[in-house]
């Protein structure tokens, strides 16, 4: 490890650095989904001014944070608005995106079911229709990711319900997987250059974040609901979209107690100078 990402990491982990607001080499105004942008800003924020230019976009989005104005340099895409509105974020940071393995047994011994990387913006494109509601139209790599684990952690039973649909069993609740992966997307470290892991065993599913936890949290202060984001503009665009729960109590409010409910197992969280892990253990439950 370089100088540069020792100082960086240094002090991004005391808060002194929110290095999502970085600029990302190579990046342009073209580096990022624009449409998807103007739907964020337009239907998601309500704002009343939408740029009418290739410049005014520039300056917008630099003023957001989404990207970042060097001093006589074009401006470039910051690390927050590639991973959450860019269209190949790891052709430019390799460690973008979510990596998911699935194994047929109880260890990463066994062999891979599936081994993929999953590439694109966090969030979702939504478009309005006509009767007023918004529909996703191109998933974001959180329900990219949820579409391509669900053969592997839920599966249909025989029984019909009244709208005509099977039954379906699943080992996890869903919105706290969901829970999971965005919290392991919006906190991570991207000073360090190594994936997040989504790892499917046959009793577990584990989420591992890249880094240490931020400043002097702890997993019991983080079960407990105290905040201390790490990227901040990514939490609130993921807030925005409702990705993120509004008071930022997800864990608390929503992990454990849908765990214990619907699974009957409480997760775990394991928090090392490298990585934050959190296990679900398989259980059933419907839907």
């Amino acid at each position: 490890m370089g100088a540069r990402e020792q100082q960086a990491r240094l002090f991004a982990s005391g808060g002194l650095l929110h290095t999502a607001l970085l600029p990302v080499s190579g990046t342009t105004v073209d580096s990022l989904d624009v449409d998807r942008i103007e739907d964020y800003l337009r239907n998601v924020v309500k704002d009343p001014e939408i740029p009418a230019n290739g410049s005014g976009w520039e300056k917008r989005l630099c003023n957001l944070g989404f990207m970042s104005d060097v001093r006589e340099i074009r401006p470039a895409a910051s690390i927050a608005g590639l991973m959450l509105f860019g269209y190949l974020p790891r052709k430019f940071v390799r460690q973008a995106g979510i990596r998911l393995m699935v194994f047929n047994g109880p260890d990463k011994d066994y062999q891979a079911q599936l081994d993929e990387i999953l590439d694109g913006p966090m969030v979702g494109r939504w478009k309005e229709t006509g009767d007023e509601v918004r529909r996703l139209i191109s998933p974001g790599v959180i329900e990219d990711c949820l579409r391509m684990m669900r053969p592997y952690i839920s599966q249909e039973t025989g029984v019909i319900e009244d709208q005509l649909r099977r039954d379906r069993v699943w080992r996890y609740p869903v919105e706290a997987l969901r829970e999971v992966m965005v919290n392991a997307l919006a906190h991570r470290d991207w000073t360090r250059s190594v994936d997040i892991e989504v790892s499917i065993y046959s009793d577990r599913l584990e989420v591992i974040s890249p880094g240490a936890l931020q400043n002097s949290m702890t997993v019991e202060k983080m079960i407990a609901a105290q905040r201390s984001p790490r990227n901040p503009l990514i939490v609130e665009v993921l807030r925005d979209y409702g990705y993120v729960d509004a008071r930022g109590m997800g864990i608390r409010t929503k992990v454990i107690p849908l765990m214990r409910r619907e699974n009957g197992t409480d997760p775990v969280f394991e928090a090392t100078d490298d990585f934050l892990k959190t296990t679900l253990f398989s259980g059933i439950t419907r839907s």
